[in-house]
């Protein structure tokens, strides 16, 4: 009686997979392609529109989709590591006379260590006029996201950042 119950069951999970059409499959695959892209997942936004072209290759919607996000895949991971960065809460972050190399630093660890890991950013300075290194920072910031921290550290100096694929871009303005 188990058996037939979880057979049943089973069936029942599965027929609606079944039940639909190759467009609607196709339609179903490109809205989670969709939604990957949406939350900066490159890779996953791939697979479901590609996917979403092999079961029905006349997918207009998946086949646009797939074009831009090869174009635009750089930026997407771009703003998706911004937003992970940002979302990072910081409890601390005080400096008293440090110059922006050691207030860099600092943040980097606390990030690292308030993310569990999950973040470490790799911020790099780009400054050949050494305009960044002549300023001292003094803070005192508590219970704020590191993308507000960030923002204090780059209008303290007059520095600017970009997301880059692999780093945290700072230079000066």
């Amino acid at each position: 009686m188990l058996k037939i119950t979880s057979f049943l069951s089973a069936c029942a999970l599965i027929s609606p997979l079944f039940a639909e059409s190759p467009v609607q499959s196709a339609d179903t695959l490109f809205k989670k392609g969709a939604a990957a892209e949406k939350a900066g997942d490159v890779g996953a936004a791939n697979a479901f529109y590609t996917n979403a072209l092999k079961v029905d290759p006349h997918n207009a919607d998946a086949r646009y989709s797939l074009g831009q996000l090869q174009i635009h895949s750089a930026g997407i991971s771009a703003k998706a590591r911004e937003a992970k960065f940002g979302a990072v809460i910081i409890p601390v972050f005080q400096l008293d006379n440090a110059s922006f190399k050691e207030a860099i630093e600092a943040f980097s660890i606390l990030i690292e260590k308030q993310s569990k890991g999950e973040v470490a950013p790799n911020f790099v300075i780009e400054d050949p006029k050494n305009l960044l290194a002549e300023h001292k920072l003094t803070l005192n910031l508590k219970n704020l996201p590191a993308q507000a921290v960030m923002k204090y550290l780059l209008d303290q100096t007059g520095a600017k950042a970009r997301y880059d694929e692999h780093a945290v871009v700072i230079s000066a303005r």
